[in-house]
C-alpha cells in the first residue's frame, strides 16, 4: 500500500509542478509525470533532512515534494537550454 500512496503523490506533485512551470519541453506522460513527483520527493527530503527539518527517519510532505518537483522541471528547462540534453518535444535533429 505504501508504493500505492508514492506514487499518488508523485503523480500529483508532478502535476503540481507541471502547471506552476510551463514550458514546451516538459516531460509528459504517466510515468515521466510520476517520475519527476517522485525525484522531487527525493530533493526535498534530502535537502530537509541535510538542514534538519526532517529526522533521518522522516519524508518530505506534499508540499515539500512539489516544490522539489518545481526544482527537478527548473533543472530539467536549464539544461534543455544548454543543449545538455534534447528537447522532447522537438523531434529528430538533423
Amino acid at each position: 500500500m505504501g508504493i500505492l500512496w508514492i506514487i499518488l503523490i508523485g503523480f500529483v506533485a508532478g502535476l503540481i509542478a507541471r502547471f506552476l512551470v510551463p514550458g514546451p519541453n516538459n516531460p509528459s506522460g504517466f510515468i515521466l509525470t510520476v517520475a519527476l513527483g517522485i525525484a522531487g520527493s527525493f530533493i526535498a527530503t534530502f535537502i530537509g533532512q541535510a538542514i534538519g527539518w526532517y529526522r533521518p527517519d522522516q519524508g518530505a510532505g506534499f508540499i515539500a515534494a512539489t516544490v522539489g518537483a518545481v526544482l527537478v522541471l527548473f533543472i530539467w528547462h536549464r539544461l534543455v537550454a544548454r543543449g545538455v540534453i534534447s528537447d522532447p518535444g522537438a523531434g529528430p535533429r538533423t
